[in-house]
């Protein structure tokens, strides 16, 4: 693993190289479209990008623990979590090495 993070700045970056917008027009285009995603999110709808995946909320119920440490036993609250689903073909080029399908 190569250890590089995809950034805000990289994404706007791509959308200016290959989109030809200005460089405060992309990254406001790339805060636009996170915003979007995130506002559903909250809203507790699903955001299905086609070839890519699925962000979906989850509700988790109350639950015991366990400390690992001591093996005591703890209460876990309720909560909401993010998850993701990858597309089968998300799956299937990421298990191929990121080479497009084409």
């Amino acid at each position: 693993m190569s250890g590089k993070t995809l950034t805000r700045m990289d994404l706007s970056e791509a959308v200016f190289r290959e989109v030809g917008l200005s460089r405060n027009e992309s990254a406001d285009l790339v805060e636009s479209v996170l915003d979007n995603i995130s506002s559903a999110l909250v809203k507790g709808e699903n955001v299905k990008v086609s070839s890519f995946g699925t962000f979906s909320i989850r509700d988790k119920t109350e639950r015991i623990g366990r400390n690992p440490k001591t093996g005591e036993e703890v209460p876990i609250l309720p909560r909401r979590v993010l998850t993701f689903r990858p597309s089968h073909l998300m799956k299937e080029r990421v298990s191929s090495g990121n080479k497009p399908n084409h």
